[in-house]
């Protein structure tokens, strides 16, 4: 052996796999269009018309009025919410990406910007017994699309071992593949009940939100 050669030393990290990139830019970039998405809910509520001799009893009508524009941000809101906190809790795992995972994540934003216009649909159609149904079976279809998409951004990850962090909590990872797997079903559900019974549907919808709301592992 030569005097001073040095052996190399293994290529490790991104060297190893120059295709692949760390995860802050594509957090930024959701976490952006998640608050737009949340934000757009509110334009969905506007200022009663009063007649110029109008009083507070009447205002206060005319506010009621509003509830199902109410009910719609409420769900909504909080449906983004969770899915925000959830899509954030990904990336305790997935510590890198690649070209594909990032334009799968593009795809469930796209879904995600859309459901302010199912909502405000949702908002003024609730209290028309002839459309009331459509406009939450369409409600119910949109978090269908979503739920699958957030699917297919989770299982593109766990099938690319590269992505995940050596280090990652393998029982948290079943638990979210679990518990994810439920989602295109259950509105899947909740689309077909919502041609037999809206408030049933509607009450599924909060019951969901609920089961996502819960982490995925237990604090120790």
């Amino acid at each position: 052996m030569t005097a001073g050669r040095r052996t190399p030393e293994p290529v490790t990290g991104d060297a190893a796999a120059p295709h692949l990139s760390e995860t802050a830019r594509l957090e930024t970039f959701c976490d952006g269009v998640f608050a737009i998405a949340i934000t757009l809910l509110v334009l969905d509520f506007h200022v009663p018309p009063l007649g110029p001799d109008a009083g507070s009893a009447e205002l206060g009508e005319r506010l009621l009025l509003n509830w199902p524009s109410l009910l719609g941000y409420v769900l909504s809101f909080v449906v983004i919410g969770i899915m925000w906190a959830n899509h954030h809790s990904i990336f305790r795992y997935v510590r890198r990406t690649d070209r594909y995972f990032l334009l799968l994540n593009v795809a469930f934003l796209m879904c995600v910007a859309f459901l302010p216009f199912p909502t405000a649909v949702l908002a003024r159609y609730l209290i028309q017994p002839g459309a009331q149904r459509l406009a939450v079976a369409a409600y119910s279809a949109t978090l269908f699309v979503i739920a699958v998409a957030f699917n297919a951004v989770w299982w593109y990850a766990m099938l690319h071992p590269a992505l995940v962090g050596p280090h990652a909590d393998r029982e948290g990872m079943r638990t979210i593949t679990r518990r994810y797997a439920m989602g295109p079903v259950s509105y899947a559900v909740t689309v077909v009940l919502a041609f037999v019974n809206v408030w049933v549907c509607l009450g599924l919808h909060g019951l969901l939100a609920l089961l996502y709301l819960l982490p995925e592992q237990r604090h120790r």
